[in-house]
């Protein structure tokens, strides 16, 4: 049997099964999520329900989009989206065979990406060495249904000191219309010190 083998290697009987040139197989669930992230929100109509909630805009775009599944994230008021309050970078990937990590990302100079979102070609002057992880920070989503993924951080893992926090936790759910998302802060007892008290901002998509 094993001259047999010798013999075949060497007469080129057995080949390869795998072709180099085949393009990778693209892992659906994975563009699904990514894709229902992708867009304009805000939170008015919300807002016009419960006055404790503001009007808040949420803008996601891919950028990089020949490197992996990044989006530049853009929140702002409403009323005052020239001035955002925060500006990060997503990255989205598989964990396991049913869940997903968005990771998040903070830009050097957040003033020079303002509005950035409507042209994600200017992103092309960056790279993924140039942003800093805020590492504990990711969320991890699992996929519930078509077009529907829910998820959030780690109860303690993603440090904060905004307004005396110590940590903040997010809760996210995505869906094909909507994304909720509910942010809080708390510190080093366990105390909310920041964030929506009743539930999460409900950003409806736009277009």
């Amino acid at each position: 049997m094993r001259i047999l083998l010798i013999l075949l290697l060497v007469s080129g009987t057995i080949v390869s099964c795998k072709n180099s040139n085949s393009s990778p197989v693209e892992d659906k669930e994975l563009t699904e999520l990514f894709s229902l992230m992708q867009g304009s929100f805000n939170s008015e109509i919300q807002s016009q329900v419960d006055s404790s909630y503001y009007n808040i805009s949420l803008h996601m775009y891919p950028i990089w989009q020949d490197k992996g599944n990044f989006l530049y994230v853009e929140q702002a008021l409403n009323s005052m989206q020239d001035r955002p309050y925060r500006q990060r970078i997503y990255e989205i990937t598989r964990l396991s065979d049913s869940t997903f990590s968005s990771a998040v990302y903070n830009l050097d100079t957040d003033s020079l990406w303002i509005g950035k979102w409507k042209t994600p070609v200017a992103f092309d002057a960056i790279s993924k060495s140039d942003l800093m992880l805020k590492s504990g920070c990711e969320v991890v989503l699992k996929r519930i249904d078509k077009n529907h993924f829910m998820g959030s951080t780690g109860e303690t893992s993603c440090a904060s000191s905004l307004r005396g926090a110590s940590y903040a936790q997010s809760e996210v759910e995505v869906l094909e219309d909507k994304i909720i998302s509910w942010d809080r802060g708390f510190d080093s007892e366990g105390n909310h010190v920041w964030g929506a008290e009743k539930g999460g901002y409900i950003f409806n998509k736009l277009d």
